[in-house]
């Protein structure tokens, strides 16, 4: 492996078309980087390992629930489940 590798001609892969056909069908899911604290990122792998599904898919719907959150009332199915969520933490 080089020292170092000249990336000065290289592309975007917007701008290559098979490249950008391949972004376009991933179908509303953008790659992106995101920095989060090391505690928030083992609690949501562990969650998700726990529950047989991906880290990354967890946070996503962490995400959505926060939005979601804010234009639905709290009902007594979802409160009850993050009481679960809760004390099955607090037990673990």
């Amino acid at each position: 492996m080089r020292a170092e590798y000249d990336f000065s001609k290289a592309k975007r892969a917007k701008d290559i078309p098979h490249l950008a056909k391949l972004q376009a069908s991933m179908k509303g899911k953008t790659r992106i980087t995101i920095m989060l604290d090391n505690d928030v990122l083992d609690t949501f792998r562990t969650r998700a390992e726990a529950e047989g599904r991906g880290y990354q898919t967890a946070i996503n719907d962490a995400l959505r629930n926060t939005i979601n959150a804010d234009a639905a009332p709290v009902t007594v199915a979802a409160l009850r489940r993050e009481l679960k969520r809760a004390l099955k933490d607090i037990a673990a």
